[in-house]
């Protein structure tokens, strides 16, 4: 049996000086508690107890190519004994911009912030500046960020949305439209409602955070021609889907070209940065200044380092991918396997390397309000379990897989999968 009296004291003393005890509300979720952890190798974390875990969390997915990859731990170290921040520009940028330019199907300029909320907020001033307009249109269950300004609380029972958590301002929102994800019918009524008010339309291509849930056929082709027909944006916020569904993120695997995309998370191999990137013309506000682009890490050397180095791996790395791909598959079949075998009904949403599990005795689950029907408490249960069997996952059933799960790694997850089954299946 496992012990955590390490991480639990580490807890209880972080809770007498850091809010919550937590530095991000999400770790305060995780079973079988906010553990501490010392390093990383690989697929691979060891907790302040010693415990070794197989890792699905990826540090919430940005850690495509493994913990301290040998490639990624170089560029940095050697960006640190050049310098860290200039207060100036620096070849990094540069390099970096041209990559993404070359790889992202829609990018013909870059902006590059710190984290992916920020770019959120770019990417609509940018659309807001172009069209001259003020709403957005965003979609039930996608995640773009904690900032007011798009982070709602989905329409209850056809009412109005409001804010999403206590503290948030409902005036900053004012400008923000919800709508279902995949219904078509649903948007070119809200156009039509508010016609020639709505600056952009933002989604995730693939809705990762509400459940790894695919457009449905034709979808975003269709949303793209209602948008550019009434003279609005498209936005793709790829801050999950970029450089982990390819190369060219969801725009290169599902053949659609927005008119910016926000990118993070796997852009840095587990450093901070993140980016907006699309038409050029778009980007003349920041060009001629009219748009001020801030920012004290704007660029910063130590993420831009780490970013080149993750994107030179990954391109260089041509089976990296269906690597992540099978060994994601995998994984997903030994879920639905022991699943069955235990009697505990599951599903499993995946597209690539990202997956969504649910406890739920529906055959599929193919919309964000169909996923709020799943068994939370379940799911908590077997993410713990999967916790004392060496196995570390989000609480919630998101998991990512990275280019460092191997056979070994792999076996394991088999082995505990099959425990943890077992074990939530007395509940």
């Amino acid at each position: 049996m496992r012990s955590w009296t390490k991480s639990e004291r580490l807890l209880a003393e972080s809770r007498k000086h850091l809010a919550g005890g937590v530095a991000s509300s999400l770790r305060a979720a995780a079973r079988p508690l906010p553990l501490f952890f010392e390093r990383g190798a690989g697929a691979r974390l060891w907790d302040a107890d010693g415990n070794e875990y197989v890792d699905y969390l990826l540090g919430y997915g940005p850690v495509i190519l493994g913990h301290c990859h040998p490639a990624v731990e170089e560029a940095v170290v050697a960006q640190m004994r050049r310098g860290t921040a200039f207060g100036g520009q620096h070849r990094g940028e540069v390099e970096l911009a041209r990559r993404i330019t070359r790889l992202v199907p829609c990018a013909e300029r870059v902006c590059l912030v710190s984290t992916g909320s920020e770019a959120v907020q770019v990417a609509l001033r940018l659309c807001r500046a172009f069209t001259g307009r003020s709403r957005v249109l965003r979609f039930e269950g996608h995640y773009h960020g904690w900032i007011d300004t798009i982070h709602v609380a989905a329409p209850q029972d056809g009412g109005g949305h409001g804010p999403a958590q206590a503290g948030q301002s409902r005036a900053a929102q004012a400008d923000v439209l919800v709508a279902p994800w995949n219904d078509l019918d649903v948007v070119e009524r809200v156009f039509a409602a508010n016609r020639g008010g709505v600056a952009a339309a933002i989604c995730e291509p693939v809705l990762c955070n509400g459940g790894v849930i695919a457009p449905a056929p034709g979808y975003l082709e269709g949303l793209q021609r209602i948008c550019h027909r009434e003279g609005a944006l498209l936005i793709l916020d790829e801050v999950i889907t970029g450089f982990r569904l390819a190369l060219g993120g969801a725009q290169e695997r599902l053949g659609i070209v927005p008119d910016l995309c926000v990118l993070g998370k796997a852009l840095g191999g587990g450093f901070a940065v993140s980016a907006v990137a699309g038409r050029a013309d778009i980007f003349a506000g920041v060009a001629d200044g009219s748009v001020p682009h801030l920012g004290t890490f704007n660029g910063g050397a130590i993420g831009v380092a780490a970013g080149v180095a993750t994107l030179d791996v990954l391109t260089g790395d041509q089976g990296a991918y269906a690597r992540m791909e099978a060994a994601a598959e995998r994984v997903q079949r030994c879920l639905e396997r022991e699943g069955r075998s235990a009697g505990v009904p599951a599903v499993v949403n995946r597209v690539g390397s990202v997956f969504h599990l649910f406890f739920t005795d529906r055959p599929a689950l193919a919309s964000w309000r169909d996923t709020l029907t799943a068994d939370s408490r379940r799911m908590g249960e077997f993410a713990g379990a999967l916790a004392t069997q060496g196995i570390w996952v989000r609480s919630n059933g998101l998991w990512y897989v990275s280019a460092a799960h191997g056979p070994q790694d792999l076996a394991d997850t088999e082995v505990a999968i099959a425990a943890a089954m077992r074990s939530v299946a007395r509940l």
